[in-house]
């Protein structure tokens, strides 16, 4: 109950229907029993009008209503007999059909009650001086009266249901729009910041959907400001590490005490720490910016090697054996860099958080709908709860002496969501630890 309470508070569509629901069931309820009530009432002065009828009729053929009481008659004649009785006053039979009434009763309708059952009684004096009376027992009328006055009341009742189907069906297609509004904006990535379509929206639902966009507008705005930002920021900065690089390289040529080789040695270390931060934070503002179309296919093995010799420096530091196990090779329609971007990225993040004398493998392999790009290894891995996190820009692991920016796995995320493609993260295969990290590629789009 409390969850069908919790969703009438929060759905619009639900409070539609049930409001308008009951306001119909109490509608209809209401004129129902309206309805039944004056059915009744007119069903019974239906049966009084027959009574009337009845006299009249006796009375205009001059019926000896003796002789009536006396006769035989038949089954279905009986069936009248037991709804309508017809006695004389004046002259009164011991027929058990006749009903002990006093001869002093006045003319017109009455009801009168007789061995616990109630009987309505016209009594009228015809021109002879004959006194007749036309009894039948109330239940009869009621029972028939109550037959009337259902089927009056069952059209409502068949009504109800026909109704409320019909409220829920126009209350989904009213909020339809909004619905399909929801999915657009759900399934777009997070670069997608053009402005929603309004074709045949309500007057209520427009100002809603304009105040989406402007807002989207201002966001886009913010977005492309923030990104001109970080790469006008980082190609400043390029100009002064690079003079800062030549002056460290240049001092190492002067002659130096052991110590000030140390700390030269260390500041050395710095610049290209910060080079490195200044590549992957232009690496993310170009994956998080619009690319044109790519116009030619790019050979992923080509890729493999093109990054293997710009890396090859970084795993021989390090003494890791470092390759592509497989030769299988795919042609993407793809940007060039985009996929440089991602492969570089995955391998750069291997390499470093692998052991000295470790192995980092590249596979690439396809299925029916992708094309995966696997970069596998057997470093520290990571653990379960934290996959999703590392995703994230500038997210380190705790416990971890490696150093790094927290940008390569993030660079990927955002280059392969652009794609919209998918990157995965497990535990190693073939490694007793490590990690595998999976990008896959949408045939159908990309070959």
């Amino acid at each position: 109950m409390d969850g069908f309470k919790g969703r009438l508070k929060n759905s619009l569509q639900i409070q539609l229907i049930c409001g308008l629901s009951t306001a119909i069931g109490v509608v209809a309820i209401a004129a129902g029993m309206v309805s039944y009530v004056a059915s009744f009432h007119e069903a019974n002065e239906m049966h009084d009008a027959l009574l009337r009828q009845v006299a009249a009729l006796a009375n205009h053929q001059s019926i000896l209503v003796s002789d009536l009481n006396n006769a035989t008659i038949d089954a279905n004649e009986l069936e009248l007999e037991n709804r309508i009785i017809l006695q004389s006053l004046t002259n009164p039979t011991t027929n058990v059909s006749t009903l002990p009434l006093a001869p002093t009763l006045p003319d017109g309708l009455q009801t009168i009650r007789f061995e616990k059952k109630s009987y309505r009684v016209f009594i009228k004096t015809r021109p002879d001086g004959e006194r007749i009376a036309i009894s039948q027992d109330v239940d009869i009328r009621d029972e028939i009266a109550r037959d009337s006055a259902m089927r009056s009341v069952l059209p409502f009742l068949t009504l109800i249901p026909i109704l409320i189907w019909v409220i829920v069906k126009i209350v989904r297609q009213m909020l339809k729009p909004i619905a399909e509004l929801a999915s657009e904006i759900d399934a777009r990535r997070y670069q997608e910041l053009h402005p929603l379509s309004v074709p045949s929206l309500s007057v209520e639902i427009s100002p809603f959907v304009t105040a989406i966009n402007r807002l989207l507008d201002r966001v886009n705005q913010a977005s492309t400001a923030q990104r001109r930002f970080l790469a006008d920021a980082a190609h400043e900065l390029r100009s002064p590490l690079t003079a800062l690089s030549l002056q460290a390289e240049r001092l190492g040529a002067a002659e130096m005490s052991l110590q000030a080789k140390e700390r030269l040695k260390t500041l050395r270390q710095g610049i290209v720490r910060a080079r490195h931060l200044l590549e992957q934070l232009l690496s993310l503002a170009r994956a998080q910016g619009n690319t044109p179309a790519p116009t030619s296919k790019v050979s992923v093995q080509a890729i493999y090697c093109r990054v293997l010799e710009d890396l090859m420096p970084l795993a021989e530091a390090k003494g890791i054996d470092i390759g592509v196990a497989n030769s299988f090779d795919v042609t993407l329609l793809i940007q060039e860099l985009d996929l440089v971007m991602i492969i570089k990225n995955l391998l750069d993040n291997a390499i470093r958080y692998t052991p000295y004398g470790g192995r980092v493998d590249l596979f690439l392999t396809e299925t029916a709908q992708h094309v995966v790009i696997t970069v596998e290894d057997n470093g520290v891995g990571i653990p379960m709860l934290e996959r999703d996190r590392v995703l994230d820009p500038f997210y380190r692991l705790l416990g971890v002496d490696q150093t790094g920016s927290g940008l390569g796995l993030s660079i990927v995320k955002t280059v392969v969501g652009r794609l919209n493609g998918r990157i995965e993260l497990a535990h190693s295969n073939q490694f007793s630890q490590g990690l595998k990290v999976s990008v896959l590629l949408d045939k159908l789009t990309y070959m």
